[in-house]
């Protein structure tokens, strides 16, 4: 029984390491690799080095470098950068893990 446990933990890591999906909520309108995002909740999907936030129809896609903290985030938040007066998106820090997503 414990073998069965230590596999099936085993095989749901190896899923989660291929694509791994969160939550992100914008308070302001944002561009993400060209495409400007509403206010509003997206679903965040990282699969390799390809950046996913959807919402609904809304999709945008970027380029993406995962980098590992030191400890665990706190929350989900979200870094901008401020240029030609459009906030554009550069980092995004996973809460509950170490994980930094890095818009190249």
């Amino acid at each position: 029984m414990k073998k069965m446990i230590v596999c099936l933990v085993a095989a749901v890591s190896f899923v989660w390491a291929g694509a791994t999906s969160s939550n992100v909520t914008l308070f302001q309108p944002a561009e993400l690799n060209g495409v400007t995002l509403k206010a509003g909740e997206y679903k965040v999907v990282v699969n390799g080095d390809k950046l996913t936030l959807q919402n609904g129809k809304t999709k945008a896609e970027a380029p993406v470098k995962s980098e590992q903290n030191a400890e665990k985030f706190g929350s989900t938040s979200i870094r901008y950068s401020n240029g030609d007066g459009k906030m554009k998106i550069t980092e995004i820090r996973i809460g509950g893990t170490t994980t930094k997503l890095l818009v190249n």
